[in-house]
């Protein structure tokens, strides 16, 4: 990269070995993944004058005033990894200006490399999608610029997007599900009986407060300040980058708004927001194969209703059970509860760690922790759910079987099939590093093999690949 804007090639290559040092430095001060999934450790309010004290080489009043940041708005201030500031802080005064000019010179090629001419894009490619995925050829252009007007338009083509797939009796159906699912997990927090009476009631009061968001946006997103002229490419990729920032700034030291998305309409993925204790789930996702507007229930919930109590599961996982009814960080449960909530949460972590993905490469439990909980949950929940539903049927409706399946037997394919996925070997060594998800494999058979709903579905007596020993099952929400 240092070659392609016009370094000689000793001169790139003593650039790089720079690069890397610094980033080395800044990686032995920082936590590691794992770490970071912490809440609880992760969050440091401070003042300014306490981050100041805190990272006294660095000039914070001169930074947050080129952000345009106010006094009044920085009364306050999350310091996520103190170490690590301080580290970096230390650095700015110990590592010589040149080092971060050619550090800084090098973050602004890699942010640009794939909006520039085809040397770059194809260098860029090489490396980050070759080296590390295994990938044989990049996407095509359109693809890459459709990814752009999602990144910096995603609400505006989200409206064309939902114009054409998402028509209001989909979401009504799904919100349908969504109560359903809410229903579900309010019967299995008031019969868990691992749980007291005190932090039950806690529970319910979280279940109770939690927000549903389907599809999109009740108020589409205002674009009229982004200014995209007929100049090049990554003029306008920047300048729908700064119009985002600038959105971001301008909250600060605002109230919430309770409204706004954090995905784009036609993204297929969901997420749940501790800080708000909302689950969103996107027009994107509420289609084939997790959400088929005419499919029976047992397909819908195996598909969708499992995603949704996937989410509705992650506000009481090892991550986001830290957050309360109203999204505050803060610790509703009794030391006894909270102890064995712990104790099965090692259950989950010790199955997945003994999963092996490729060669001699294991799962990491503890990295795939709140992923592997909300995957068990979403599956137990949205089971439930539609033995909810089935009861609300006539009973030759509820036992009429579909290809010689029946309903709780397709249910269960369905949720095998939302995983269907193909992956490099490349990628799933990256993956295993990096992913909080389990690979897609575990995501399946790793759940069912804890639930006996799933081997009497299927017939399955005795202890095998898909029905672990009672002894060893996983039982949480």
């Amino acid at each position: 990269m240092f070659q392609l804007i016009g370094e000689p090639a000793d001169t790139a290559t003593q650039d790089a070995e720079t690069v890397m040092h610094l980033e080395t430095e800044m990686a032995k001060v920082s936590k590691a993944r794992v770490e970071l999934r912490d809440p609880q450790t992760n969050y440091h309010k401070m003042s300014l004058s306490e981050l100041e004290k805190l990272a006294p080489q660095f000039d914070w009043e001169t930074y947050f005033r080129a952000l345009g940041l106010t006094a009044a708005q920085l009364s306050a201030i999350d310091c996520k990894q103190p170490e690590f500031i301080s580290a970096v802080s230390k650095l700015t005064q110990d590592v010589p200006l040149a080092t971060w000019k050619t550090y800084l010179r090098w973050h602004l090629i890699h942010a640009a490399a794939h909006y520039l001419s085809q040397p770059f894009v194809e260098e860029n490619f090489r490396f980050y999608r070759q080296l590390l995925t295994g990938a044989k050829q990049d996407r095509p252009r359109w693809k890459r610029v459709l990814d752009e007007v999602d990144a910096n338009l995603g609400e505006a083509l989200g409206q064309l997007y939902v114009e054409k797939t998402f028509p209001p009796s989909a979401k009504q159906r799904a919100l349908a599900m969504a109560d359903d699912l809410k229903a579900a997990l309010r019967q299995k927090i008031q019969t868990l009986d691992w749980m007291g009476d005190e932090t039950k009631k806690q529970a319910l009061l979280k279940l109770s407060a939690l927000g549903v968001k389907i599809g999109y946006p009740d108020k589409w997103r205002d674009y009229s300040k982004l200014d995209i002229k007929r100049q090049s490419y990554i003029l306008n990729v920047f300048a729908g980058q700064a119009f985002e920032v600038r959105r971001h700034l301008a909250r600060i030291g605002r109230p919430i708004d309770p409204i706004e998305w954090g995905m784009t309409p036609q993204t297929v993925n969901a997420y749940y927001n501790p800080n708000r204790n909302e689950v969103v789930f996107p027009a994107g996702i509420l289609q084939p194969p997790f959400f088929f507007q005419d499919a029976d229930d047992a397909v819908n919930y195996g598909g969708i209703g499992a995603v949704i109590g996937h989410e509705m599961t992650h506000g009481f996982d090892d991550s986001g059970s830290h957050f309360d009814a109203q999204g505050n960080l803060r610790d509703w449960w009794t030391p006894e509860d909270a102890k064995r909530f712990l104790e099965r949460g090692t259950k989950i972590v010790k199955q997945f760690d003994s999963y092996v993905a490729i060669d001699s490469l294991h799962v990491n439990g503890r990295l795939t922790e709140g992923e592997n909980i909300a995957d068990l949950g979403g599956v137990k929940i949205a089971f439930s759910a539609l033995e909810n539903a089935l009861n609300r049927q006539t009973l030759d409706r509820r036992e009429r079987k579909i290809d010689d399946l029946t309903q709780e037997q397709r249910f269960f394919l369905s949720w095998a099939q939302i995983w269907r996925t193909n992956i490099r070997s490349e990628f799933l060594r990256l993956a295993l590093t990096v992913d909080p998800h389990s690979p897609a494999p575990f995501r399946v058979n790793g759940p069912l093999s804890n639930l006996p709903e799933f081997a009497k579905a299927f017939g399955i007596s005795q202890p095998g690949p898909m029905i672990r020993p009672e002894n060893e099952r996983v039982q949480i929400w």
